[in-house]
């Protein structure tokens, strides 16, 4: 049972009740704020609800995809009983042991703004000096506190982030930066591993499934009494390497050369094994995931790969680009509501702090977002190159973006430190077939439907059906974009790839016998559209 008790905006005690320790009459130390932390299960606001324990937003239940930092700024506004926070407060309580710029903070509150939504005057701007939280504050806990809650709560029991316990085993990396725009990902993912024992991250190279499944893998670890354990296998070239490189993670000695060896071995152990970077030794990992999974029934697997296994009990969640400011979008706070480019300044100002944000930078921000379709690993490596060149020159040169973006970390894989590295990968992973077809879907400068498809790349040495067949494979293999939604699909090439698959029709030596076959196929097709319609402009829809 939970009681529900409303505190009052005006405060939840007096300062005056306590013992002169906080800052200001408002704030108390962080010490002291975890120390009582655990003593609330979740405060509640309007429609909703903040989870003190597992740091969790929902609006009517449903999630809010907000970063640590945003809800730590979250946490201190409410603490304040609707009394002013000053700036440099909440820079001393967010970022205790960091100097940052204040646009850290906007950007922080600008995104606090845009996830409460039209409930955004919760947290009110007082001019030059700081913010008040004014919501009406509901908390939420067990029975048992609550004769305290009903006789009026001291500040200290404040909540901030739940404390932790001892960690599951595990391998994975510590995180270096929070996770940017993810969190509805990451509860739908969750959600998936939950009812099911396999599931496939799928999703183009640079777009965070690694990351996504990191994260995921540590949120879940204290489910797992095992442990959590990651395997990389893009260093791999032998898909005959796979078992031993699982073998070797788990501990394992002994002969476990084969699946069949390798699983019994694990006996029954509730365990969560992450196989990254699935794609070039996909068969390899598909036995391996099922003799695993048939062999102990506790332990579960997340894959992470360009195409999905296709395994037996499988299921697969398509990791979507991160949101792009559209192209109204041109104040900053209204640019940094998305989350394309809340990591291109966050990127950006880990290598220049001192940055701005201006409406001419947001302008230019927004674009290159868009015309990197929203791909983290393109938007990190654009923020590289804007603390040289510029954001708005860097987005005047975006066509040239597969030399611009050339500036990825030192220690990152090869295939992540530039963006034409990236799409090699993918490139070099395909048939010949899917190449040449590939490459003559350059021509398309949007959409287009699959007979489109057919005739502007099915000739030659592929033929119409191989054509289709082909696009069919690029679209699980996350290299072209598919619209299911209507009766006649729709396909296109993101813009980073078509930029790239336009520079192999180029060194193909059949950019004019691929052009030459778009334009006859277009002129063919729009006489046909324009019989049946009896008219110019009904054919042109026709013919889209």
């Amino acid at each position: 049972m939970t009681i529900v008790t409303a505190i009052p905006r005006s405060g939840l005690a007096s300062a005056d009740a306590t013992d002169g320790r906080r800052r200001t009459g408002l704030l108390l130390s962080m010490e002291e704020a975890r120390s009582n932390r655990s003593r609330f299960e979740a405060l509640v606001f309007g429609r909703f609800r903040f989870v003190v324990r597992s740091r969790e937003l929902t609006a009517n239940g449903v999630p809010v995809p907000l970063g640590s930092r945003a809800l730590e700024v979250l946490s201190v506004l409410v603490e304040a009983r609707g009394e002013l926070v000053t700036k440099s407060e909440l820079l001393d309580r967010v970022w205790p042991t960091t100097t940052v710029e204040e646009n850290n903070l906007q950007f922080q509150i600008s995104s606090l703004r845009k996830a409460l939504g039209e409930d955004r005057e919760f947290i009110k701007t007082v001019s030059g000096r700081g913010y008040r939280f004014v919501a009406e504050i509901a908390v939420e806990g067990p029975a048992a506190t609550r004769d305290a809650r009903i006789a009026g709560l001291d500040q200290d029991d404040a909540p901030l982030a739940p404390s932790r316990g001892p960690p599951a085993p595990n391998n994975l990396p510590a995180p270096t930066s929070d996770i940017v725009g993810r969190e509805i990902h990451l509860s739908d993912v969750a959600a998936l591993v939950e009812a099911n024992r396999l599931v496939t991250l799928v999703g183009a190279g640079g777009i965070g499934k690694t990351r996504l499944a990191i994260e995921l893998a540590r949120r879940l670890a204290p489910a797992f009494g095992d442990g959590v354990w990651i395997a990389d296998l893009a260093p791999l070239s032998d898909p005959g390497r796979v078992v031993s490189i699982v073998a070797s993670v788990l501990g394992l000695g002994g002969d476990c050369g084969s699946p069949e060896r390798l699983a019994p071995a694990l006996g029954s152990r509730r365990l969560l094994l992450v196989l990254d970077n699935c794609e070039h030794v996909i068969e390899a990992v598909a036995s391996l995931a099922e003799a695993l999974l048939h062999a102990d029934a506790f332990m579960q697997v997340i894959a992470t790969s360009r195409e999905p296994l296709r395994a037996e009990g499988e299921w697969v969640y398509r990791v979507p680009a991160l949101d792009i400011p559209p192209e109204e979008a041109s104040d900053a706070e209204d640019v940094l509501g998305y989350s394309a480019a809340k990591l291109f300044i966050e990127r950006t100002r880990a290598a220049d702090p001192v940055s701005r944000l201006d409406a001419p930078a947001a302008t230019a921000v927004a674009q290159i977002c868009r015309g990197l379709d929203g791909i983290p690993l393109a938007i990190e490596l654009a923020a590289a190159g804007a603390a040289a060149l510029g954001v708005e020159a860097l987005a005047a040169r975006l066509d040239d973006r597969l030399s611009l973006l050339t500036d990825g970390r030192r220690t990152a894989p090869a295939r992540h430190q530039t963006l034409r590295a990236t799409l090699d990968w993918s490139y070099e992973l395909l048939s010949e077939p899917e190449r040449v077809v590939m490459r003559r879907l350059a021509v398309f400068a949007g959409d287009f439907t699959m007979e489109a498809a057919a005739l502007a790349s099915g000739f030659g040495e592929v033929s119409a059906t191989k054509a289709v067949q082909c696009l069919a494979s690029l679209v699980a293999k996350s290299l072209v974009a598919a619209d299911l939604g209507d009766p006649a699909p729709r396909y296109r090439l993101l813009e980073t790839m078509r930029a790239y698959a336009m520079d192999k029709l180029a060194e193909s030596g059949e950019f004019d016998a691929v052009t030459t076959r778009y334009a006859e196929s277009r002129s063919d097709r729009f006489y046909r559209a324009e019989m049946r319609a009896g008219g110019g402009r009904q054919a042109q829809l026709i013919l889209a």
